[in-house]
């Protein structure tokens, strides 16, 4: 995996030349909370389907 700073920085280049600050932010936000997740699957932090289900019941 890219360290933070390089992938941000890729992202970035990615994006169209007219892109305003709030789509820089937003695809930042976004590429956080990939990252975020990705790690909490490798360290198991996850939940089955069924407990998320039982979650959505609860409501």
């Amino acid at each position: 995996m890219l360290a933070a700073k390089q992938e941000a920085l890729k992202t970035i280049d990615q994006l169209p030349d007219d892109a305003d600050m709030d789509e820089i932010m937003y695809r930042l936000y976004v590429l956080d909370k990939i990252r975020k997740g990705q790690e909490a699957a490798e360290q198991g932090k996850t939940v089955t389907s069924e407990q998320l289900k039982r979650e959505i019941e609860a409501w």
